[in-house]
């Protein structure tokens, strides 16, 4: 028995036996006591501020050896200690949004040990999810999900009798979702005693953007008034006069004091939604004494944070977007440990800015917009150049997909560029106001296929399946930096109606990227290899491992001969390839980096099938299942389409 542990032990990747000797060399008196909230709830108040001290110290020093979002979780530290010890946590119930806030919460959810296994494969997960923790109450790798998902916990629990609190924490420029208003539009009008927590720190990843953000700046809550009404909300509650029939009354009558003493009117308790703060978010003691007074009280509530993005660490606070996840650093002196590119390939979302710019220059109809990432997306770089020409519309991907068709509509050429993972939060958009009508505008998805460490929420799994059965519209995959932009330029030319552009995060493969651009013909391929008999036909930079699986076979003496076919185009497929491999191969293999089911693959089938061509055909893509976190290499030989699983298929027909 002991030398079956030993052999476990010595199997165990090394990332954990490096958590193991964390544990060993802990330097946290608070913080290394704590393995549950449980543990939390023991501590004397007055120690609650070392705590903070110590979890915001442990993850800075985490993030700075194992990549993740630092900046959003930092400042909600203080948050989140008050909630694990006010709260009754996992049984009330704390919903996160966006996710990327949540490191401090994993580390007291008794996921610090684990935690050096951040976004790392089979590691713990880079955003709270049930399927990991009972702490964690939702999926929230995507924004504005909070109210929606937490009001209707709180009905649930009403419902049920239940006395359990629930709690939804909203930031990092959320609260600009359409589905947050829905959310609270709902709240609002149905009996329910959530809390609504609003951390106000004027950014999402970028700065945020928007109405919204301008109110949030000015919004300010009387000091003297709020007391008041807490005397007299306490009161009134001890008097049995403030319950769910007569709350709404007594809201109204507060609110119309409230916008006489304040000479405003809040939007918020407008909608029957008690209103309180806005608050300073870094101030752990008086946080609890508030979430504790909230407690207590019926009704649906919101609290109003001011916190800073990036709190307690100097370089993140000065500059909260470039820390937002900045990649392995030193704590001590601030420096971003950036890799070496020199001569490396762009990444694809540069190569995207420099050439929107580019074409934007000679074509004064073309605009950009983006759904709150034009860092992450490189449309800065034409905003810079061009800001009238240019809209960050906030969190909304609908809304961004709707705004261009509007545009388009009436005579402009939009670029929309939206991460691939975010860009299903727009599909009815995509179908009913650019698709019916066959509008000239361009949908850019970035990150399509898989995107890494940022796991299922974030993969580009889905668009090819959900997006080729729609009618009028093109979608087009570029192999490398060259096709894109000419994709680019053949999108931005009359007459392409509705035209969809995806591709990968990271690095292409060409240093000499600033090639002239030149049409592409829609729904044309191109053949990469001659070949005789195994026909691989492929889409988007996928492609790249299909050259390098033909060139180490012949390296290795393979006697197989295997053509290679870059289709270039999902839909329109080319059907003249098409006809070309149906009548010269009979083993064929497709291969996308994105789901099988309904696929690139699945269009091929279906036009052999409509042709009556009776091949045999091995689809290599991602199953039918959602993959999960680690190094896109690492996903790659997991779901079998790097370039050894593509020899070993070549092989095996």
């Amino acid at each position: 028995m002991k030398d079956e542990i030993g052999e476990k032990i010595c199997a165990l990747p090394y990332f954990l036996y490096l958590c193991f000797l964390k544990m060993e060399k802990d330097t946290y008196p608070l913080l290394s006591k704590i393995e549950t909230p449980d543990d939390l709830r023991r501590l004397k108040e007055e120690q609650l501020p070392q705590l903070c001290a110590e979890l915001r110290d442990d993850i800075i020093h985490e993030v700075a050896v194992n990549p993740g979002h630092l900046a959003s979780s930092l400042g909600v530290v203080e948050l989140t200690v008050a909630l694990h010890y006010v709260f009754k946590t996992p049984d009330d119930r704390i919903m996160w949004d966006v996710g990327h806030q949540a490191y401090g919460h994993k580390i007291l959810t008794g996921r610090r040990e684990a935690f050096c296994t951040n976004r790392k494969l089979h590691g713990i997960r880079p955003f709270p999810s049930p399927m990991e923790s009972e702490y964690d109450t939702f999926t929230c790798g995507h924004a504005s999900n909070s109210i929606s998902a937490a009001f209707g916990m709180a009905v649930a629990a009403k419902l049920c009798g239940s006395k359990r609190h629930v709690v939804a924490v909203i930031g990092d420029g959320a609260m600009s979702g359409g589905l947050a208003f829905e959310g609270l539009n709902n709240v609002s009008s149905t009996s329910n005693d959530m809390l609504i927590i609003l951390n106000d720190n004027n950014m999402s990843i970028d700065r945020s953007v928007g109405g919204m953000k301008q109110y949030l700046a000015k919004l300010n809550t009387s000091e003297t008034y709020n007391k008041v009404r807490y005397r007299i909300a306490q009161w009134l509650t001890r008097k049995g006069l403030l319950s769910d029939n007569r709350r709404h009354g007594i809201i109204r009558l507060t609110n119309a004091v409230k916008s006489a003493i304040s000479h405003q009117q809040n939007v918020f308790e407008g909608m029957n939604i008690r209103y309180f703060g806005p608050i300073d978010g870094h101030d752990v003691l008086e946080l609890v004494k508030i979430l504790r007074q909230l407690k207590k009280y019926k009704g649906p509530k919101m609290l109003h944070l001011h916190t800073i993005k990036g709190k307690g660490y100097k370089p993140a606070e000065k500059n909260a977007q470039a820390w937002h996840a900045p990649g392995k650093f030193d704590v001590d002196t601030g420096e971003r440990l950036v890799s070496d590119a020199t001569g490396r390939p762009p990444k694809f979302q540069d190569v995207f800015g420099h050439t929107l710019l580019e074409l934007a220059k000679a074509n004064k109809r073309i605009v950009g917009v983006t759904p709150a990432m034009p860092s992450g997306c490189s449309l800065n770089i034409m905003m810079k150049a061009m800001p009238n020409r240019t809209f960050d519309v906030g969190i909304a991907e609908g809304h961004a997909v709707t705004f261009s068709a509007g545009m388009a509509k009436d005579g402009l050429l939009p670029f929309c560029n939206i991460y691939s993972a975010f860009a299903q939060r727009a599909y009815d958009n995509i179908i009913h106001d650019a698709a019916i009508l066959n509008l000239p505008m361009v949908i850019c998805l970035d990150r399509a296929g898989l995107v890494g460490q940022d796991g299922p929420t974030h993969h580009g799994a889905f668009d090819i399946a959900a997006l080729r059965a729609i009618p009028n519209i093109t979608i087009a995959s570029p192999m490398d930096e060259h096709e894109l932009r000419h994709l680019m330029y053949t999108a931005q030319l009359d007459g392409k109606g509705t035209f969809v552009i995806r591709y990968p995060r990271g690095h292409g493969s060409c240093p000499d990227w600033r090639c002239p651009m030149k049409e592409v013909i829609v729904g044309t391929g191109r053949k990469l290899h001659e070949g005789t008999d195994v026909a691989v036909l492929s889409v988007g930079p996928i492609g790249t491992h299909v050259t390098e699986a033909i060139r180490q076979l012949s390296s290795e003496g393979s006697q197989i001969s295997v053509a290679h076919y870059d289709m270039r185009f999902i839909k329109p497929l080319d059907e003249q390839l098409l006809e070309e491999v149906a009548t010269h191969f009979t083993h064929i293999i497709t291969i996308e980096d994105g789901c099988i089911t309904g696929g690139f693959g699945s269009a091929v089938m279906e036009w052999m099938a409509d042709h009556h061509y009776p091949l045999l055909i091995q689809r290599l893509g991602l199953p039918d299942t959602f993959i999960e976190h680690g190094t896109v290499e690492e996903l790659h030989q997991l779901v079998g389409i790097d370039v050894a699983s593509i020899k070993q298929t070549i092989l095996s027909l």
